[in-house]
């Protein structure tokens, strides 16, 4: 009996003890199975996560390649810029040709326009001997008529008295206006001393006439005189050569011209042309004036008036091209070096200048003529056209002989819609 029950308390120890075996056995195996499909499921959430940023990347650099591509199609419109350079066409002339000219206006013939300025010019010389002199005193008196209405005839060398005791000779025939509405009737005349002398010489001074004393006419009629009566002297002096006079002459003719040529230019407007050569100086004996000296010295003055031809430079230029070029359409042009070219006027001998009405000359030399270019007009033919149509667009001009087309961005294929950014460029010779 004994005996069983321990061994019923063995075989029960050992079932136990497998029992416990078996639970160890579970619990160790257990977790190496959950850790296995735990490190399963981060590599699929770091494949994930990876596949999500490199699809975020992805999109990130499309949206960035996109956002440049319309950035530089932004900015090839607002940078957009055309720039064009034309070689206008030219015509080399070797021009001989004579012209016409009228100061009428006349619009069939070439126009002119007669300058007219007048100066001195002064020169003091050292005297080559001594010689008696004499001459009379001059001035400028203003006669006036208090008398009556009806006009008074003075004849030539009619003794004014002065009122400095002196007598004065009129040294032309004049006649006095008479009064007019309560005005008196007044004529300048000139006047010189009825002697030579110093004594003749004076400050501005009231006249009678000499002839009417013991008349009603000789409190009625008076002069003045305007300004200072001069240049009256009698001695010795000192005095210069003929030929010196002549070399001084032209010197100061010389001097003057060229004083009162550039006078003169200083004034013209521009658009119209002076040449060098159509100026003529006009100076007579009464414009020379060799004063005598007491000393060593003798004072030459000379006065004179430069007449010059004035032509509208755009009318000379078209009339020149208009007689010159073959078919000339009459198209705008220009000549560069117009003002080089060479002047006559074979009548400059027997004309009188503050007269002339009409112009025969010639104009001679090489000159380029130019055909100018319409350049808003252009502008306004490109304005949005595609480039192909450039050419096209050229054939329109006949006075371009070539020209250049760039165009910023390089990949545009038209020109700008906006004047401001097309550039024309022409290569005028200068």
């Amino acid at each position: 009996m004994p005996k069983n029950l321990f061994q019923d308390m063995v075989k029960i120890k050992r079932e136990r003890q497998g029992l416990k075996e078996a639970q160890v056995k579970k619990r160790v195996t257990e977790p190496i199975i959950f850790q296995e499909t735990r490190l399963d499921l981060t590599r699929q959430e770091e494949q994930i996560e990876n596949k999500n940023t490199m699809n975020t990347r992805r999109a990130f650099w499309l949206v960035a390649v996109i956002s440049i591509v319309f950035f530089l199609f932004a900015l090839s419109y607002l940078f957009l810029r055309a720039t064009v350079t034309v070689n206008p066409k030219i015509q080399d002339v070797i021009l001989n040709e004579s012209l016409s000219a009228t100061r009428d206006g006349n619009e069939d013939i070439l126009p002119f326009d007669l300058v007219v300025i007048s100066g001195e010019e002064n020169k003091i010389i050292q005297a080559t001997g001594e010689k008696d002199f004499s001459q009379r005193a001059e001035g400028v008196v203003l006669i006036y008529n208090t008398f009556s209405s009806v006009s008074q005839l003075l004849s030539i060398d009619t003794r004014l008295e002065g009122s400095n005791g002196k007598i004065y000779k009129t040294k032309t025939r004049i006649t006095v206006p008479g009064m007019k509405e309560g005005v008196p009737g007044s004529v300048e005349v000139g006047i010189y001393g009825a002697e030579a002398g110093p004594e003749y010489n004076s400050v501005p001074l009231d006249f009678k006439i000499f002839g009417f004393r013991g008349t009603p006419k000789y409190e009625k009629f008076y002069a003045r005189s305007r300004g200072a009566i001069t240049g009256g002297l009698k001695g010795k002096f000192s005095v210069i050569a003929d030929n010196e006079k002549v070399n001084v002459t032209n010197e100061l003719k010389n001097v003057l011209q060229a004083k009162l040529f550039k006078k003169v230019t200083d004034q013209i407007p521009s658009g119209f042309i002076l040449f060098k050569d159509a100026v003529f100086l006009s100076v007579d004996d009464q414009g020379i004036d060799v004063s005598p000296s007491l000393d060593n010295t003798v004072p030459i003055k000379l006065k004179g008036t430069l007449y010059g031809f004035l032509f509208d430079e755009q009318k000379l230029s078209k009339k020149i091209a208009e007689d010159n070029i073959k078919k000339y359409d009459g198209s705008e042009v220009f000549i560069p070096n117009i003002r080089n070219l060479t002047f006559s006027f074979p009548e400059r001998d027997n004309i009188s200048f503050g007269d002339v009405k009409n112009i025969n000359f010639n104009l001679s030399g090489a000159i380029k003529i130019v055909w100018k270019l319409d350049i808003d007009k252009l502008v306004a033919d490109l304005l949005g056209k595609s480039k192909k149509d450039f050419n096209q667009i050229l054939f329109q001009y006949p006075n371009i002989d070539s020209a250049d087309l760039t165009i910023n961005p390089f990949w545009k294929r038209s020109f700008p819609d906006k004047t401001k950014d097309i550039k024309i460029i022409v290569n005028y010779p200068k």
